[in-house]
């Protein structure tokens, strides 16, 4: 019979897993809330749409927008920037690949060519140059032709030094060290007639060397 059931017994609390199951949900809560933030944190910069030698001006059909999410002590160059790298003659201060999202550091002033210096043109072949080759390095440009060729800069001898501390403004090809290359070399005018004559017969080679002062 209905009435002569026993009551049932209380059901037991338990106070500590309540308390935990609230913090959960709480450091869930948080946690989504803090995810929404930072979504909102972005800031508009400039992505590379091909590469861009160091020494080289970034052309603005070379630049598009990205969102980026905003992080301290990472120096953005913002989208709305654009014309103030213009304005203040910005050039990549190191060789800049495809995709390459531009920050502060990777920009310099241009300092153009001195009065005392000149462009010369080189084509290397495998071997007279140094694997990993990059626009901005500083060389060292020696002839290695025949000294019986009569070809040799007056007064030079095979493998001597022909200019030195010369920059390397632009290359055109992989530096992979199995590839002919071809590249623009910043030096003193001074060395440019010894380093003209066996640079068009292909009998240069460079070598990477510390940049002076």
């Amino acid at each position: 019979m209905a009435g002569d059931r026993l009551p049932s017994p209380p059901r037991e609390r338990k106070p500590a897993l309540a308390a935990l199951a609230a913090l959960l949900v709480l450091a869930g809560a948080l946690g989504a809330a803090m995810l929404v933030l930072r979504a909102g944190d972005r800031v508009e910069a400039i992505q590379l749409t091909e590469r861009v030698p160091a020494g080289q001006p970034i052309p603005e059909d070379a630049m598009r927008t990205v969102m980026v999410a905003e992080e301290p002590g990472v120096d953005y160059v913002l989208w709305s920037q654009r014309d103030i790298m213009e304005r203040q003659g910005l050039v990549a201060s190191t060789d800049l690949v495809e995709g390459t999202v531009l920050v502060g550091p990777m920009l310099s002033e241009d300092d153009g060519l001195g009065q005392d210096q000149v462009i010369v043109g080189l084509a290397l072949q495998p071997g007279q140059y140094p694997p990993g080759l990059q626009a901005g390095d500083t060389v060292d440009a020696y002839w290695v032709g025949n000294a019986s060729s009569g070809d040799a800069p007056e007064g030079s001898t095979p493998e001597e030094l022909i200019a030195d501390n010369a920059r390397v403004a632009e290359i055109n090809g992989e530096a992979d060290g199995t590839s002919a290359l071809s590249l623009r070399l910043r030096v003193d005018a001074d060395d440019a007639v010894a380093l003209a004559r066996p640079a068009s017969d292909g009998e240069v080679a460079v070598v990477i060397v510390p940049a002076s002062d």
